[in-house]
């Protein structure tokens, strides 16, 4: 097995993408130590990893999400935030906080968001006086919190690995993402009342009206989604049909930005990024089928925590796995590479696989945004031009914010559970 990771190690470090590191590697491994094997297996793999009727959903969101991004929503979400708390110590950098999120919950995606959100507070943040690493570990850690609030591809995912129900993943997915943005939230106001930036001019309530009035159809979009999961009104999949029909309401109706141009390009763009995923989809599940074609999970397991362990010995073992694990390679191919190799054990210990689930989506949020390989610190590199190290500086404060939030969590299990436990799902 020492070629299989020394291969991977070697396509990640040298540049290679996600998919070709994951599949490049397994063939270069298969092609020298099992020249008589069967390739249409692997082939077949690959093909039932994209085959599950619940991923209808994944393109079916990155549409609406390219929709919303391309007209005012961005805009319009900022601007009223901005009147109700941009007066505060830390207005400013809150704003940029719970915009990502609601940006976020809108459009299930965090490049997106780091894209939509942070080009517009960016300068702002600058011209109040914060410094440009503080900006930029706010916006890809805000940002990341769409990984969290539904609708989210990380979950589905997770849900299609492991047979948990989608919805009730959504749901549990929505406490600890609010928590965290409550705690970003008093770090902001913290650290500018330390460093004395960042207030702005108190908005007249009827400046906050007028605001509500042009940006408040864009809350619409989590409200709908989630409230249709939650009273069980339509499914995970048709919440995805339901998210374009509001999408192209919104922007074509309501704002009367959409374009046919824009339309168009926005379908173009989804099926790229469709392709994408789906490719690390069936990529993932061809790998995580070889592994246990090897028995490596059976090898390595006892060695980590014997032949009887605890539900917190999994518990921990998993969080920090996924951690270590996202912070290296995408959370698509984290998740169907680890899956199978803790589902038995979570399976046998009776673990709640929503309370799991919600930890492994909460590790590849941290993992998304923390160095050497974050994929948003990327993003952020490529969207605002600076260099990798003044990206990274000022991550470790929301790190260890969200650090904290997974310890809570795995203290108080009704933090993920109380939503999708009371749902009608």
């Amino acid at each position: 097995m020492a070629l299989l990771w020394i291969s991977m190690v070697a396509m990640l470090l040298l540049g290679f993408p996600f998919m070709v590191v994951i599949l490049g590697s397994l063939l270069m491994y298969i092609a020298v130590t099992m020249p008589g094997f069967n390739y249409t297996v692997m082939v077949q793999q690959i093909i039932n990893g994209i085959s599950p009727p619940a991923l209808v959903a994944v393109p079916m969101f990155i549409l609406g999400a390219s929709i919303i991004s391309s007209g005012e929503s961005a805009k319009k979400l900022i601007h009223m935030v901005k009147t109700f708390v941009g007066h505060i110590p830390g207005g400013l950098p809150i704003t940029t906080n719970v915009s990502c999120t609601m940006f976020g919950a809108v459009s299930g995606s965090t490049q997106g968001t780091v894209a939509a959100i942070g080009t517009t507070m960016r300068p702002m943040l600058l011209k109040a006086g914060y410094s440009s690493p503080f900006s930029l570990g706010l916006i890809i850690n805000s940002s990341d919190v769409a990984l969290l609030i539904p609708p989210s591809i990380g979950f589905i995912v997770y849900g299609v690995v492991t047979s948990t129900s989608i919805g009730r993943l959504f749901l549990a997915g929505i406490v600890p993402g609010l928590l965290i943005v409550l705690l970003f939230s008093i770090y902001c106001v913290i650290y500018s009342k330390v460093n004395k930036v960042g207030v702005l001019d108190k908005a007249s309530w009827a400046e906050r009206r007028a605001a509500v009035k042009s940006g408040g159809m864009v809350i619409g979009f989590p409200i709908l989604i989630v409230g249709g999961i939650y009273t069980g009104i339509f499914s995970p999949t048709e919440a995805s049909a339901v998210a374009v029909l509001y999408a192209l309401f919104l922007e074509g109706v309501v704002y009367r930005t959409l374009k046919w141009k824009a339309l168009v390009k926005s379908a173009l763009d989804t099926g790229i990024i469709t392709g994408v995923v789906f490719v690390l989809v069936g990529a993932g599940q061809a790998f995580s089928w070889f592994i246990s074609f090897l028995r490596i999970p059976q090898q390595v397991m006892p060695m980590l925590i014997g032949t009887d362990p605890t539900q917190m010995q999994i518990i921990l073992l998993v969080v920090v796995s996924y951690f270590i694990m996202c912070m290296f390679v995408d959370p698509i191919v984290a998740i169907f590479v680890l899956s199978p190799i803790f589902q038995p054990y979570v399976i046998s210990l009776g673990i709640d696989p929503v309370f799991l689930g919600t930890l492994v989506v909460l590790q590849a949020t941290i993992g998304s945004a923390t160095p050497p390989f974050g994929c948003d610190i990327f993003t952020a590199q490529l969207i605002f031009r600076r260099p990798y190290w003044e990206v990274i500086r000022h991550t470790p404060p929301f790190t260890l914010i969200e650090i904290g939030v997974t310890a809570l969590i795995i203290i108080f299990p009704q933090i993920v559970l109380f939503l999708p436990n009371s749902a009608l799902i």
